[in-house]
């Protein structure tokens, strides 16, 4: 698949200990074409890698395009530890920054499922990467889609996720599809509470379905978020009352960020041999 280049690389990587290895690139999915940051660690291929999906917020900081806290705090993590990471904007291509506020949302989850399996598709295919070791990360809006991601069938016949993990998704909708269970690994990690996306129905689909469910106490939304206090978010249009708490729990972001990098690194183990 050809790659179509970007003029500008976002300045949060430029300037970070990612920027070096920074690569902006882009794919296919329908009749757009999604921009994305790709980031290759130092060392010898094939690497593992992370397809990182963002919430409704988008993966850029409000009024740049620099790479939010979470996104370039998660990014520098895992290519320090080796993986390379894959980040797609569902949203620049669509005209959209953020959808957290709209009343009626453009995009859904499981619109963005057709993003992921697109990303999937164009990491599979870059030499660097082994295609048996690629993981998917999602928060919030990014953690549906890849609850969507994975359900029964949707992959088949292209590359499939070797682990899903999931921050704080919203679960009513997907507990609703028949049939749905996650077709690899999933861990889904949630605060307790949350009164964004409530835990509950997250809590209840594991309890049915088998999958690991992580509930961290005291913890809200975005509780993985580095150096965010936390604080009433206002004009939700996805929460009844319109708003909900946001913001770092210390304890629960390092037992979420072990959690995480003990699955990442545990399951993706060197293949045999060398990638044809």
């Amino acid at each position: 698949m050809r790659i179509v280049r970007i003029i500008l690389i976002a300045a949060s990587l430029a300037s970070s200990s990612v920027g070096a290895g920074a690569e902006p690139v882009a794919f296919p999915v329908g009749s757009v074409t999604l921009t994305a940051e790709f980031v290759v660690p130092p060392g010898s291929a094939p690497f593992p890698a992370v397809i990182a999906l963002h919430g409704c917020r988008g993966m850029y900081a409000r009024k740049s395009r620099q790479l939010s806290g979470r996104h370039l705090d998660w990014t520098t993590r895992l290519v320090d530890a080796g993986f390379a990471v894959l980040s797609p904007d569902s949203f620049t291509a669509r005209g959209v920054s953020q959808i957290c506020t709209l009343t009626h949302r453009p995009l859904t989850p499981e619109m963005r499922a057709d993003d992921a399996r697109a990303a999937l598709a164009w990491l599979a295919a870059q030499p660097q990467i082994d295609p048996k070791r690629i993981a998917l990360l999602g928060w919030s809006h990014g953690a549906m889609t890849t609850l969507w991601t994975v359900r029964p069938g949707f992959l088949d016949g292209g590359p499939t996720p070797y682990v899903a993990l999931a921050f704080y998704p919203g679960c009513r909708q997907i507990g609703k599809l028949a049939g749905w269970n996650p077709s690899v690994p999933l861990t889904i990690l949630i605060g307790a509470a949350d009164d964004w996306t409530q835990p509950g129905p997250c809590r209840e689909l594991a309890q049915r379905t088998g999958f690991r469910y992580i509930e961290y106490v005291d913890a809200y939304h975005d509780f993985d978020a580095p150096d965010t206090p936390v604080h009433m978010r206002t004009g939700l249009s996805a929460v009844k009352s319109g708003q909900a708490h946001i913001g770092t729990n210390p304890a629960a972001r390092a037992a979420a960020i072990g959690e995480v990098m003990k699955q990442l690194t545990a399951a993706a183990r060197p293949t045999t041999g060398t990638k044809k």
